[in-house]
């Protein structure tokens, strides 16, 4: 049966995504509805930060207030999950579910993903405080910033000279 199961969105208050995909996978698991909804997914995806000169990788809903459920829509299941506490609809005309297309459900990429968007603390013309390497303590204003080879031009002042300098994400924090 779960052949005919396809993919539909819903939406939630926000915040409630995890709470509303627990509850779902908990009423399916107590009722052993398997066979009527195989699958709830919150897309995410890890991103890499640089807060206070150290990266960390975060992982971050893709879509917020949405959660994806696969199904079988029958009324069981359509009740289930409309009655489902932190739901307030199905993404459809008139909240009538409508099923992703297979290329949308591609595009979602629906398995957590890993992504190269990278958040710094900072922007170029910013003054920043270099926290390590042989410029530790150097204070300069940002000139270019190269997320994929994660490092920023910073324009310090050395000898009485600007001299620009090429420094690791890592080592570089906004000036107190």
């Amino acid at each position: 049966m779960s052949e005919e199961a396809k993919w539909y969105v819903v939406h939630t208050y926000s915040g409630y995504e995890n709470k509303v995909a627990e509850n779902i996978e908990k009423v399916v698991e107590n009722r052993k509805l398997h066979d009527l909804i195989p699958e709830v997914k919150i897309p995410t995806e890890i991103v890499t930060e640089v807060k206070d000169s150290k990266t960390v990788e975060v992982e971050k809903k893709l879509f917020p207030s949405y959660v994806l459920v696969k199904m079988v829509l029958t009324d069981d299941s359509w009740y289930i999950v409309r009655n489902t506490r932190g739901v307030t609809g199905f993404v459809g005309p008139a909240s009538k579910p409508v099923p992703l297309s297979e290329r949308e459900v591609k595009a979602l990429g629906v398995e957590t993903k890993r992504s190269e968007n990278i958040t710094v603390s900072f922007k170029v013309g910013d003054n920043v405080e270099v926290t390590g390497g042989s410029f530790e303590g150097f204070v300069g204003k940002v000139e270019k910033i190269d997320l994929d080879a994660q490092t920023a031009d910073v324009l310090v002042s050395m000898f009485g000279r600007e001299t620009s300098v090429t420094l690791p994400l890592t080592q570089v924090k906004p000036e107190a």
